[in-house]
C-alpha cells in the first residue's frame, strides 16, 4: 500500500496499473519521436527478449551482472549506506580473478574455478570495504568515495591490459591471453547460462533470508534507523559498515570475473556495459528488497538483450533500449510519488 496525502492507502494494484500505463505512453511517445511505429517496436522488444530459447538465454546472461551489482548496492543499503561503487568493485574482482588465472594457468578446473571466484570476491570486497572503513571511522561520505573509486577500477583494468598483461599474440589488441579451458565456469547443460547467474540467484535468496530474521538482522535494522541508539546498546556502526560494504563488493567482484571468463573469455577493456550503475538503480528502485531485485534484474536484462537485436534486425539504435530503461526508472520512481501527493 502507498498512502496518499490524505493518509488513505492507495491499492498496490492501482499504483502498478497507473505506472505501467504511464511507462507505455512515454515509450510510445519516444518511438513516435524517432519515427518508428510504437506497437511494432514494442512487440519486437518482447519478441527479441523472450521469443525463443536464444533470446531468453541472452536476457538472463545480461541479467546476471545486473543482479550481482544490484546486490552490491542493496546489501550496504540495508544499513542506510548509499554505495554506487559496484562498477569499480566489478573491475577489481575481474583483476584479482584474472591475476590468479594468469598465475596458475595449468591448474585443474576443480581447483582453478573456486580459487578464481574466491579471488574475485576478495578483490571486490577490498574495494568495497575501503569506503566502508572511511565512512565508519572518519565519516567520509561513501557515495563520493565509491563513485571516485569506480573510475580508478576501470583505469586499473585499462592500465593492465594495455601494459604488462597484454598478450603479444593479440596483434596489438589490448587484452590478456585467452583463459584456459579449466578456468571456464560451469554452465547448465544445453545452455550458455553460467555459474555466475546461479550464484546471483542463490545470493539474493540467502540475503532475503539472512536480513529477515536473526539477531544480526535486528542489529543492522537498529543501526540503520538510529546509529546513536544502536551504539548505546554496544553495536559498532564502523564494523557493520565495513562488513556490509565488503559483502556487497564481493558480489560485484563475482560479476566482474563471470563476465571476463564466461562472456569475453579474457580480460579486456569494455568489461562492463554500465552494469554497476544499472545495478544501483535496480536496487534503489526495489527498495533494497532482495527478492524483488530478481525479476527487475531479469526485466532490465531483457531490455538490454532486445536492444542489441533491435539494432541488428530492425535497424533501430541499440541505445533505444537504454533510453527505455531510463524511462522505466523515472516512471516507477515518479508516479508513486505523484499519486502519494494527490488528495483522494
Amino acid at each position: 500500500m502507498i498512502a496518499s496525502r490524505s493518509g488513505r492507502p492507495l491499492p498496490l494494484a492501482a499504483v502498478v496499473l497507473v505506472t505501467s500505463c504511464v511507462f507505455l505512453l512515454a515509450a510510445a511517445m519516444f518511438f513516435v519521436a524517432i519515427g518508428q511505429p510504437p506497437l511494432r517496436v514494442m512487440a519486437d522488444l518482447v519478441l527479441f527478449a523472450t521469443g525463443d530459447g536464444f533470446s531468453r538465454e541472452e536476457s538472463l546472461l545480461k541479467a546476471a551482472p545486473i543482479l550481482l551489482c544490484a546486490l552490491a548496492a542493496a546489501i550496504p543499503g540495508r544499513l542506510g549506506l548509499i554505495s554506487v561503487g559496484a562498477e569499480g568493485q566489478l573491475h577489481l574482482g575481474a583483476i584479482f580473478g584474472t591475476a590468479l588465472v594468469l598465475a596458475m594457468p595449468a591448474a585443474p578446473a576443480i581447483l582453478l574455478v573456486p580459487a578464481t571466484l574466491l579471488a574475485a570476491a576478495a578483490g571486490g570486497a577490498i574495494w568495497g570495504a575501503l569506503p566502508g572503513w572511511l565512512r565508519g571511522r572518519f565519516a567520509v561520505n561513501e557515495t563520493i568515495t565509491t563513485l571516485v573509486m569506480n573510475y580508478i577500477g576501470v583505469l586499473m583494468v585499462n592500465a593492465l591490459v594495455f601494459g604488462r598483461w597484454r598478450d603479444p599474440e593479440n596483434l596489438g589488441w589490448p587484452a590478456t591471453a585467452r583463459f584456459p579451458e579449466a578456468a571456464q565456469l560451469p554452465v547448465l547443460p544445453g545452455t550458455r547460462l553460467h555459474l555466475g547467474l546461479l550464484l546471483g540467484l542463490a545470493l539474493a535468496c540467502f540475503c532475503a533470508w539472512a536480513f529477515a530474521r536473526g539477531i544480526r538482522a535486528e542489529r543492522v535494522r537498529v543501526l540503520a534507523m538510529n546509529r546513536k541508539v544502536g551504539e548505546t546498546f554496544g553495536l559498532s556502526f564502523p564494523r557493520y559498515a565495513v562488513l556490509l560494504m565488503a559483502l556487497g563488493g564481493a558480489a560485484a567482484g563475482l560479476a566482474g570475473i563471470s563476465e571476463a571468463i564466461a562472456v569475453q573469455g579474457r580480460l579486456q577493456p569494455g568489461l562492463s556495459l554500465g552494469y554497476g550503475l544499472t545495478g544501483f538503480l535496480v536496487a534503489w528502485l526495489c527498495g533494497h528488497r532482495f527478492l524483488l531485485i530478481l525479476p527487475v534484474s531479469i526485466l532490465i536484462g531483457g531490455l538490454l538483450a532486445a536492444g542489441d537485436s533491435l539494432q541488428l534486425f530492425s535497424k533501430i539504435p541499440a541505445s533505444s533500449a537504454t533510453i527505455l530503461q531510463g524511462l522505466l526508472f523515472v516512471t516507477v520512481l515518479a508516479v508513486p510519488g505523484l499519486l502519494r501527493r494527490r488528495p483522494t
